[in-house]
């Protein structure tokens, strides 16, 4: 029975995927003499929290009650009061939690402080699932640094685009819906400047309600032309050019002038110190970056260890030639050989989505 209300809360948090960063999803439900009398999830940044909505429905009815959360309610001040204190003033008897939150600011604090009010606390319940539900918020809180998903879409034989470089399209129209969806729920997008020079993309989300993500372009020497759409669509969305501290001011002010925010970042080989970035981002609240290539932008974040997650489409067409997805790694041997774990298929008709992570 714990299991099930706890899972209807996960299903709640999942409702604003794509819409709480850098908060986390947190979905909570109140029940009372085996009946649900409120529940809620957390909205959106600076809003109120899950346990506050939920607390909203059910009223004085919470008193006695049994709350189910997914995250460990929170118990500092910060763009709202304390969860854990309406929690108590509410009267809540047991509070079930999913997970205990890796904040420095609250991570065992809010739990200790409900039992110090003598509220029953228990945790664990369907523990994996909301750890995964936010491995974004996870990463980015205990690193400051954006958690990076890696995605492609190639041929059977293992190409990204023809010897001409046209790409348009190896997958096909679910997947690439699939990805636009994907889009709207990261922070950012990024690409390498080889990108667009070659494909000139928009790199919008082109659904409905869809949010736009920070477009991130990897232009070290400051070369993407002037006329590209990303520069000239700064009002759909951030255009973030990131460039390395050698670009002349001329340049840098010819960029902003169209709307677009330059970033100087360190070099390294006389390429951007992805590391870096990385950290700058971080500081910018940028808690999730999807990665979409070139094969120079793929293959250096996964020679510098730096991805968390890889998606990749496989397309039942084959074209020849040399342009795949990831370039020479280094590795001598097949047991170098980078191994997802954690892996997971879809079909979209005709294409193939093998996704799966790098680390734990």
């Amino acid at each position: 029975m714990h299991e099930k209300y706890m899972q209807l809360a996960l299903e709640l948090a999942e409702k604003a995927r794509g819409k709480t960063s850098p908060n986390p999803l947190v979905g909570a439900v109140i029940v009372k003499d085996g009946q649900i009398i409120g529940q809620g999830y957390h909205q959106k940044a600076g809003g109120p929290h899950a346990e506050v909505f939920a607390l909203n429905e059910a009223k004085e009815e919470a008193k006695g009650a049994t709350m189910y959360v997914t995250l460990e309610p929170c118990s500092h001040y910060g763009r709202t009061p304390p969860c854990s204190l309406a929690i108590a003033k509410a009267g809540i008897e047991k509070v079930f939690v999913a997970m205990t939150d890796p904040n420095p600011l609250v991570s065992g604090q809010g739990i200790q402080y409900l039992k110090d009010q003598g509220i029953e606390v228990q945790t664990g319940i369907l523990a994996n699932k909301a750890r995964q539900q936010n491995e974004i918020f996870l990463k980015y809180i205990q690193t400051r640094r954006p958690f990076v998903h890696l995605k492609w879409a190639m041929t059977l034989d293992g190409k990204i685009a023809s010897e001409t470089g046209d790409s348009r399209w190896i997958s096909n129209e679910h997947s690439r819906a699939w990805v636009h969806k994907l889009r709207s729920e990261l922070d950012a997008i990024l690409i390498g400047i080889n990108t667009v020079r070659q494909d000139d993309p928009l790199l919008t989300s082109r659904i409905p309600g869809g949010r736009n993500p920070i477009r991130i372009i990897l232009d070290t020497h400051g070369n993407i032309p002037l006329d590209s759409k990303m520069l000239n669509s700064t009002d759909q969305a951030r255009t973030i050019i990131a460039v390395g501290q050698r670009v002349s001011q001329t340049k840098l002010k010819e960029i902003d002038s169209l709307g677009g925010k330059t970033l100087q970042v360190a070099t390294k080989n006389d390429n951007l110190d992805l590391s870096d970035l990385l950290n700058q981002l971080g500081k910018l609240e940028i808690t999730s970056v999807l990665v979409e290539g070139g094969t120079k932008t793929i293959t250096s974040f996964l020679k510098e260890d730096l991805a968390d997650k890889v998606s990749v489409f496989i397309s039942p067409r084959i074209i020849g030639g040399s342009r795949s997805p990831v370039a020479n790694l280094e590795l001598q041997n097949m047991d170098e050989a980078l191994n997802l774990i954690n892996i997971t298929t879809e079909r979209f008709n005709d294409d193939i989505l093998i996704t799966g992570y790098l680390k734990e």
